[in-house]
């Protein structure tokens, strides 16, 4: 008994399934702004979170896979000295976890090709771009994580992918509007990423990968984190003034004591879980805008 919970323990910390929070909010948001009371499907949404969780799965597996297979990874990593890794310990086998992202991959894409029929071939281009984005982050012939490309696409995955897809499959039709709101989301979900390779700038360097924080520097590594939060903010109240959104979304503003505590910390020392608090800064903003949205529709 003690093994089997051992073993089933080491696949939820492998799979990161707290992580599926970002994929919650930029899902739910997306289907949201692409229905009205009327229109919102569940079984849509649910078919959509589903097949979008699953990529974000697979991305959890693969990039822990090419990590530790590449040698970037190991149970010294920053990563490692605050929230276990099981395959950098060793304990879930390279193979095993190829095949569970294999296994993720040939699920969503069932569902893909499914809403791809009832719903257009849009979803098609955006779930094969998705799942472009989730596979080659970290796998051969791109590894685009290791060339400074990482932020930008999460940004373009979780914002305007996520987002304005989910908004399609619920209206059927991809807008301005849904681009906009895919924005601070976006770049909330980048700066995850931002965090984490701030805090490894120094690892990364000796391993010669070339992330933002080491091409640019420390410093202006931190600066573009802070720019990019106050970036985020503005855009929702701009857009609670100017549309698409209303001034209910300003309610996001309730986020921010949390928000600029993260921001004089890591201006100060970057904490080893900086990752894991802005995400904490995604769930605060997501659920607030969310919120917002959910007043507005019932009122």
């Amino acid at each position: 008994m003690k093994n089997s919970l051992h073993y089933y323990r080491n696949w939820f910390l492998a799979v990161r399934p707290w992580s599926f929070v970002m994929t919650f909010f930029c899902v739910t948001t997306g289907s949201m702004v692409g229905s009205t009371c009327q229109s919102f499907s569940w079984f849509l949404y649910v078919l959509t979170l589903l097949g979008v969780v699953l990529l974000h799965g697979a991305a959890n597996f693969l990039n822990d896979y090419y990590d530790v297979a590449s040698k970037v990874d190991d149970a010294g990593v920053a990563t490692a000295r605050y929230r276990p890794h099981p395959l950098a310990e060793g304990s879930l086998s390279l193979q095993a976890v190829r095949r569970a992202a294999v296994v993720f991959i040939l699920v969503a894409l069932v569902i893909g090709l499914y809403l791809t029929v009832t719903r257009g071939l849009t979803v098609l281009v955006i779930g094969l771009a998705g799942l472009f984005a989730s596979v080659f982050y970290t796998a051969p012939p791109f590894k685009y994580k290791y060339s400074a490309l990482g932020e930008p696409a999460v940004f373009i995955v979780w914002g305007p992918l996520v987002v304005g897809g989910a908004s399609f499959v619920q209206g059927q039709s991809l807008n301005s509007e849904t681009f906009l709101v895919s924005i601070p989301l976006g770049i909330l979900v980048a700066l995850v990423l931002l965090a984490n390779n701030i805090r490894d700038r120094q690892s990364d360097h000796a391993r010669g990968i070339h992330t933002i924080p080491v091409l640019a520097g420390h410093n202006a590594a931190v600066g573009l984190y802070l720019f990019l939060i106050a970036a985020a903010y503005t855009a929702v109240a701009l857009m609670s003034f100017f549309g698409p959104l209303t001034p209910w979304s300003l309610i996001v503003l309730l986020s921010l004591p949390y928000t600029v505590n993260l921001a004089r910390e890591i201006l100060q020392a970057v904490p080893i879980d900086a990752d894991a608090r802005t995400a904490g800064v995604v769930t605060a903003f997501g659920a607030l805008l969310l919120l917002s949205l959910l007043v507005e529709r019932i009122l």
